[in-house]
């Protein structure tokens, strides 16, 4: 596997412009200018709010997770860091200080759905989507630091 020197860390508000270009990224097409201003009045204040990590290289911030607790609301890489160990680092760091995490992902995300079983996810339960933005279905996936 390619390794990056890396750091990790709390994102501050200079990373903002390198975390958006990266969720857009893997967002898809389609989000006008007033839902891009709208995520990037939400990401400013989870980062103020301190619930951003980030982990950076010499090539710039290479991907990043958002955690409110338990709950994992978004882990994202940079399209040309993906497959380099950046994702499970930033999910790592999350279950060291976790007993348990949750999330939701797309039932169509497969790479997903596989990305979180190789690290002790396991699916709860499934929805209509009929409760995330994008009214997509999806399925809850949780990790458990004591589970069977």
């Amino acid at each position: 596997m390619n390794r990056l020197t890396v750091r990790l860390g709390r994102a501050r508000l200079w990373h903002l412009a390198a975390i958006a270009r990266i969720l857009w990224s893997g967002a898809g097409t389609g989000k006008g200018a007033k839902a891009r201003l709208s995520d990037l009045v939400l990401l400013a204040r989870l980062v103020r709010a301190g619930r951003v990590r980030v982990l950076t290289a010499s090539a710039g911030t290479q991907g990043f997770i958002i955690r409110d607790g338990a709950r994992i609301h978004a882990l994202y890489t940079h399209p040309r860091a993906r497959r380099r160990g950046i994702g499970s680092r930033l999910l790592s760091e999350a279950q060291a200080g976790a007993q348990r995490l949750e999330l939701w992902t797309g039932q169509d995300n497969r790479a997903a759905r596989a990305f979180y079983a190789r690290h002790g996810f396991y699916s709860a339960r499934l929805s209509n989507g009929a409760g995330n933005d994008d009214g997509l279905p999806d399925v809850q996936m949780i990790w458990e630091r004591n589970a069977p």
